[in-house]
Parts: structure tokens; sequence; C-alpha cells
């Protein structure tokens, strides 16, 4: 596992998610994707310009696309008849944390497509009657229709948080659409038994916001006071991160969607088993539920500085079967890892599509 440095004022504390066994893996245990730009068949990796974090301060092209259930508003970048890449984002952010990361792959050539989840910026229900659902798998079928509609076959799937989750749950119940994974946390699948696995006092705390959510306080508070609500999830999950109030600000006008808050209380207490989802969906939920190896090629991410739960790299290492990496990114670097470290993001998934 190689660790990159981002900057001199390096942080080696990583806070380790205590709910999360720790399992000893052996480097010779690991299908290793070099650390370096060596490449199966004797290829070499793409090289990126270089960026500096917020160089960019909007996306060139948005669009918007009618895809399932949604219309699915998103950014594209890069040559049409280019290699598909996915970057998915989290909650509370938006397609802005890769605002600088699509431009360095458009430059290398890839079709770059960035889409707004369910309950984000102008993605929205085309039907009222649509049951507002935030459980995972319904978000990772969201990212199947958006592929089909767009006829993108197959793709590099990149993501953290909700978007890693997702990214993972498409590479393990549609390996054939998906080329290659790039997820920040690693493997991010769970089910609602799972959830009902009590942790540690102090794992348990750092998953607060579920608990509120939990209630119907929460939902009004998160109602009435969203923008305030992520700008403290941004700074508990990225406390080095030195962001100014016009990038939280353009990110936050995303949350203003009229399906935000019910799409992110559902996730959360769907999760603990205290909303129910759709039958359509209990299939791929039984599948999620048994831990589904991941066998396309994979790097995972991880921040030194991610103040957000997160497994330990060791906790997950085998849950990848495929050529497989993982790389901690040094220098402070928080829970939204692709627009605090774009470079280093960038490079993960030309490394990991060009094998």
């Amino acid at each position: 596992m190689s660790t990159i440095k981002v900057s001199e004022d390096i942080n080696h504390h990583r806070r380790r998610f205590l709910g999360t066994a720790a399992i000893s893996i052996a480097a010779g245990q690991l299908a290793m994707i070099g650390s370096g730009n060596a490449q199966a068949g004797g290829s070499t990796t793409t090289k990126l310009p270089t960026i500096r974090p917020g160089t960019n301060p909007s996306f060139q092209s948005l669009k918007q696309i009618d895809a399932g259930v949604l219309s699915i508003g998103y950014a594209e970048a890069g040559p049409a008849d280019g290699p598909a890449v996915i970057l998915l984002h989290g909650w509370p952010y938006d397609i802005y944390s890769f605002v600088d990361v699509a431009p360095l792959l458009a430059s290398a050539g890839y079709r770059v497509i960035v889409p707004y989840l369910r309950g984000y910026g102008t993605t929205h229900f085309l039907a009222g009657e649509t049951f507002r659902n935030g459980q995972p798998s319904a978000l990772a079928v969201d990212t199947i229709a958006l592929m089909d509609a767009l006829k993108i076959e197959k793709a590099t799937l990149a993501g953290y948080d909700w978007g890693a989750r997702t990214a993972d749950i498409v590479a393990a119940l549609w390996p054939e659409r998906c080329k290659a994974l790039v997820s920040v946390s690693g493997y991010l699948i769970g089910s609602q038994e799972s959830g009902k696995m009590p942790l540690p006092p102090k794992a348990e705390l750092q998953w607060w916001y579920q608990y509120y959510f939990a209630t119907e306080r929460g939902r009004a508070g998160y109602e009435k006071y969203r923008h305030d609500f992520a700008k403290l999830i941004w700074q508990i999950a990225s406390p080095k991160w030195d962001f100014d109030d016009a990038t939280f600000d353009r990110s936050a006008a995303s949350f203003d969607n009229a399906d935000h808050v019910g799409i992110v209380v559902h996730n959360y207490r769907w999760r603990l088993g205290l909303a129910e989802g759709e039958a359509k969906y209990d299939d791929l939920e039984k599948r999620l539920a048994q831990g589904p190896v991941i066998t396309v090629p994979t790097i995972t991410m991880e921040g030194d500085a991610n103040g957000a739960p997160h497994p330990d790299p060791s906790a997950y290492a085998k849950k990848f079967s495929g050529r497989y990496a993982h790389r901690t990114i040094t220098g402070g670097i928080g829970h939204n890892l692709p627009q605090e470290a774009p470079q280093a993001f960038a490079e993960a998934v030309v490394e990991v599509a060009e094998i």
C-alpha cells in the first residue's frame, strides 16, 4: 500500500472507524497495481498536467437527460468518443467535488460524466408520485440508467462517500458495465442487517447525524438549516481543508433541490431499518447483503485527515479480487478527497483505467 505526499505539512495520524475489525494482509496476498507508472503489457500511465486545487471555478458544459425515473443533470468534459469515466459525488457535496478532476481527465482523452445524484442540483424525478427513495441500490440503478441513456456500455467509475458506495455496488452487481473502479474509503457495501450491529460508543458518536435524521425533529432541523448543517459536516469531515465561502456556496446551491431532504433522510433511516425501501430492489439488496467481492481492477484511496467515519484499508482489501492497490493521500487531506487532492484522484483514475 503506497502513500502519496501532496504537501510538506504531513499529518501521519489517520482516524480509524472503531467499529471495523482489522484484518492483517500480507503484501504478497494482493495482486497489486504498481505504485509508479508500470502497467500491464509494459505500457505507461498517461501523464496528466499539474493542477492546484481550486483552479477551475466551473464546468464548461452542463446537460440534462431523462434516465430511468429521473431527469439527470450532469457535467460533461472531453471527447464524445473517448473512454468513459463517471464521477460520483457524496453527501453533503455535489458535482463540484470534481471540478478540477474532470478537465484533467478530459485532457487525457476521456469522456467524463459527472451527474448530480437524485436529490441534488438539477436532477429531478420525472413523476410526482415516484417514491423518493434514498436506498443505496436505487442510486446504483440510477447510474446504470444514466449509462444506458448516454449509450455508454462500459465505464470506469470513481467516487467518494455515497458516490463510492454507488460505484462499489455497480462494480459488484454489474461488473460487465464497469471497466475499473476508484473508491475513496474502499468497500462501502452494507445492508440493513449489518446496520443492526451496535458499535463501540466512540464509533457511534461519529454517526451522530444518522441518529438525528432518525427523528422528525432531525428532518425538520435539516430542512430548516441544511446549509449550516452541510457546512458543519464539511468542517468535521475535512478538518484541515481551508475552503472559502464561495467554494461552499457553489455546492450548497444543489441542496435546494425539492427532494434533497427527503432523499437524505430516507437514506439514513433505511440503513437503520427505520424506513422501508421498494420491493423492486429487494433482490439486489439480498445480493449486496452477502458482501459480494469486487472483481474489476480497483484503486482504493483515503485521505490522512478524513474526519468522517471510514474503515481501515486492511479491513476491506480482501473484498477486491482483481488487480488492486490502496493509496493513502497525505498532507491533511479529508473526506472530500477529489476536491482536496484532484491531482492524486485523477492520476488514480487514469492508472486503473489504463490497465
